[in-house]
């Protein structure tokens, strides 16, 4: 044992360990299940450990890693199993918001172990690893429907559809390696500012070739990350979630050293339409950005949010409604850049001054309305001739799209060239360096769920 790890819990019984140990050069809570195959079911005991490093890191003011391997509860202690489950997700509601949570799951996490995950913050898997909350045997009984567990809850598969993990990597040493990246940007503890990243790439260092990406047309595609890679420092640039709701970008990324959470509408995906997944995605990064002390840049190139019955029948406005949560309870600084496209409700979610961001900023072609000169056409000029409707979009787009209107009345700080972007944001941190916002006393809001 290295003279830096202290033993936590040492004489609980069960193929589990906990111990405050540096991974790399930060000091962690570490809570590791032993690689066995079969994994252990959860009993009493172990989640006394489990509990244990979570009080631990919450106490100690610690970023928590767990490297999870289990079966579920153990069917055999019955009662006394779920209670100790219980205790666990009660220290780990507590660490949200406090110290940053992560785990590495390598094998099953299955049930009870399953769920715990929803309230990490992170989570990497492993390519053996797989999680559900209820196993084939469970499907097959209630639905009758045959299937795997690797069809149901492989690291693939929560990847790009549950959107539960960052990453999928090799083994363990990986997953504690991409730990050890994310670690990087965030602190130690909600009270601690993010560290500070050494960078030669000088903040008024012109980027011209981020305006270069948008296309001629307005409907053309473009990757986001691109122009992302363009405006912060060089090789900072860390996609999180990249394969799960592909039309919104989630990433870290360091601006002048200081590391700052990115929120972009992706082009390339559903015309960077905002949708149930996206919402979700968006919501839960800013969350987390407000929480442990990261400058938000919210890039914006969004023609609204997609439309059709059924996401209107899952929600979509109980969703939507999360990301226009976690944007307005956010104190952190806030700079927006409208690239292109920001039209109706998706104008507002998108860190609009309105929902109280520091500043923003757009580029010249920016379009700034209800919604596009075509959508408006068809609305309002649905008898007209084609050089009618023509001449309505003409005048549509010159009074009222362009971000000079939305400047004028206070809605943009300032249209700059997009060569300019990467220092005009350092400017705009450098300015909110210290920006402190008193919010009213009060238990917690109602979030939308």
């Amino acid at each position: 044992m290295s003279v830096d790890e202290v033993n936590l819990a040492t004489g609980v019984p069960g193929p589990i360990s906990a111990r405050v140990r540096m991974l790399g050069d930060r000091r962690v809570s570490w809570l590791e299940f032993d690689a066995v195959d079969p994994a252990a079911p959860l009993t009493q005991a172990m989640t006394h450990t489990w509990e244990t490093a979570a009080r631990t890191a919450l106490e100690e003011r610690l970023p928590f890693v767990m490297v999870i391997n289990s079966a579920g509860a153990d069917i055999r202690e019955g009662i006394a199993a779920l209670d100790g489950w219980g205790r666990v997700a009660r220290a780990l509601t507590r660490c949200s918001g406090n110290v940053p949570t992560f785990a590495i799951v390598d094998g099953p996490a299955v049930s009870g172990p399953a769920l715990l995950l929803g309230l990490v913050d992170f989570t990497v898997m492993t390519t053996t690893a797989y999680a559900f909350v209820n196993g084939p045997v469970m499907v097959r009984q209630i639905t009758g429907i045959d299937v795997s567990k690797d069809e149901l809850g492989s690291a693939s598969s929560m990847e790009k559809h549950g959107g539960l993990s960052v990453a999928v990597v090799a083994d363990r040493a990986s997953g504690a390696e991409m730990v050890e990246h994310l670690l990087e940007y965030v602190p130690n503890h909600a009270d601690e500012p993010p560290p500070h990243v050494p960078t030669t790439d000088p903040i008024d260092r012109a980027c011209p070739e981020a305006g270069e990406l948008i296309p001629e047309s307005s409907t053309g595609s473009y990757d986001v990350r691109q122009v992302a890679e363009a405006i912060t420092d060089e090789d900072s640039f860390f996609e999180l979630r990249g394969r799960w709701a592909g039309n919104v970008v989630t990433a870290f990324a360091t601006v002048a050293g200081q590391p700052v959470g990115i929120v972009a509408n992706q082009p390339m995906n559903l015309a960077g339409t905002l949708d149930i997944p996206a919402s979700q995605k968006a919501a839960r990064f800013v969350a987390f950005c407000d929480a442990f002390n990261l400058p938000i840049i919210t890039l914006v190139d969004t023609p609204g949010f997609y439309p059709g019955k059924d996401l209107e029948w899952r929600g979509m406005i109980r969703h939507g409604a999360q990301l226009v949560y976690a944007y307005g309870r956010a104190t952190v600084p806030r700079v927006c850049v409208i690239l292109r496209k920001s039209y109706g409700g998706a104008f507002i979610v998108m860190d609009s001054k309105t929902m109280g961001n520091d500043v923003c900023l757009a580029w010249p072609w920016a379009e700034l309305a209800v919604m596009g000169a075509g959508q408006a056409a068809a609305i309002l000029q649905r008898r007209a001739t084609d050089e009618e409707r023509a001449t309505f979009e003409a005048d549509y787009a010159d009074r009222l799209l362009n971000p000079y209107v939305a400047a004028e009345r206070g809605y943009v700080d300032a249209v700059i060239d997009p060569a300019d972007t990467r220092r005009e944001l350092g400017a705009a941190l450098a300015m909110l360096a210290n920006k402190r916002e008193v919010l009213p006393r009060r238990k917690h809001g109602n979030t939308p769920l």
